[in-house]
């Protein structure tokens, strides 16, 4: 029995398995035992839109010309009345937060804004450091392209980039070709173009051949606050003869690998999560998984398409 045991423990987790488990970090916060019932509705105007821990709610507390924090809900003071105000406001709150050394989120300050609304479509109610949209839970949208070639025998291959160790988050990983997020007062189709060329000196005339075929969408948690994400998806066939190039120093190698390798290496610790489903997104939309032969086929398709 002893042996039997000491057999089961050591025995390897299937792809399907961390594939799921994959999935299921990602949407933390919709989880058991997270925090979300402890987290109070971020409002602006009226809207909610965002989601505010316990312990970022007693700092705003003393912000109180500028955060109304009774009644369950975090509500920005609607003396603030337009854009320019609100946003200027809760810079002014942020900038004193990071000087206190309050929370680590912001040590990794950026000089970079998201805009904050309740949906991708509406108008933005205000901008905010993109380091300090997990402390308000606020959705936060980017654009990740799927770079392949099509070979000779007809096979895919991908192009994998690996992140900078300078990177201030997730060092050294595996990522998608290009990734990014959608900054302020930027389109879609403007932030896909840039950041092409930034991460991997791709023309505009070849950027623009990047076609949108999905998103993900997922919220997780973790100690730096609450990340509500959706993920713009490209496309973007490449020429075989074609490579992508290091550009501004995000990015220090690009691989260009069979589906296979890429497949297995999606589920490792190696690759950057949000990445991964963007692969894994490439994969089922690609049949390189099919509902007679994977067991989760639709626990996968619904795991990355959670609401906000």
């Amino acid at each position: 029995l002893a042996g039997s045991a000491t057999q089961m423990a050591a025995s390897p987790v299937s792809w399907s398995d961390k594939a799921l488990r994959l999935l299921r970090g990602l949407n933390s916060f919709y989880l058991p035992g997270s925090s979300r019932a402890q987290c109070c509705p971020f409002v602006v105007s009226g809207q909610q839109v965002g989601w505010v821990p316990p312990v970022v709610v007693q700092e705003l507390a003393r912000f109180s010309e500028v955060f109304q924090t009774q009644g369950g809900s975090v509500e920005l003071s609607p003396s603030l009345g337009s854009y320019a105000e609100r946003s200027a406001a809760v810079d002014t709150v942020l900038r004193c937060l990071r000087e206190e050394n309050r929370f680590r989120c912001l040590r990794g300050w950026r000089e970079e804004k998201y805009e904050v609304m309740a949906r991708c479509c509406d108008q933005p109610l205000l901008a905010m450091e993109r380091s300090a949209t997990s402390l308000f839970g606020v959705k936060r949208y980017g654009v990740h392209v799927n770079g392949f070639t099509r070979q000779a025998d007809g096979q895919l291959t991908m192009w994998v980039a690996r992140r900078s160790l300078s990177k201030p988050t997730y060092p050294g990983l595996l990522d998608n070709m290009v990734a990014g997020g959608v900054a302020c007062r930027t389109t879609i189709a403007e932030t896909l173009v840039k950041e092409c060329m930034e991460e991997a000196c791709i023309p505009e005339c070849i950027a623009k051949l990047a076609r949108p075929v999905s998103t993900v969408s997922y919220t997780y948690e973790d100690d730096e606050g609450v990340f509500p994400e959706s993920q713009f998806v490209f496309d973007l066939e490449v020429p075989h003869d074609f490579a992508p190039e290091i550009g501004d120093g995000e990015v220090q190698a690009f691989y260009l690998w069979p589906m296979d390798k890429v497949k297995e290496v999606l589920v490792s610790a190696e690759f950057k999560p949000n990445s991964a489903m963007v692969v894994l997104d490439f994969l089922l939309r690609h049949s390189y998984l099919h509902p007679d032969t994977e067991p989760y086929y639709q626990e996968l398709v619904v795991g990355l398409h959670r609401p906000l």
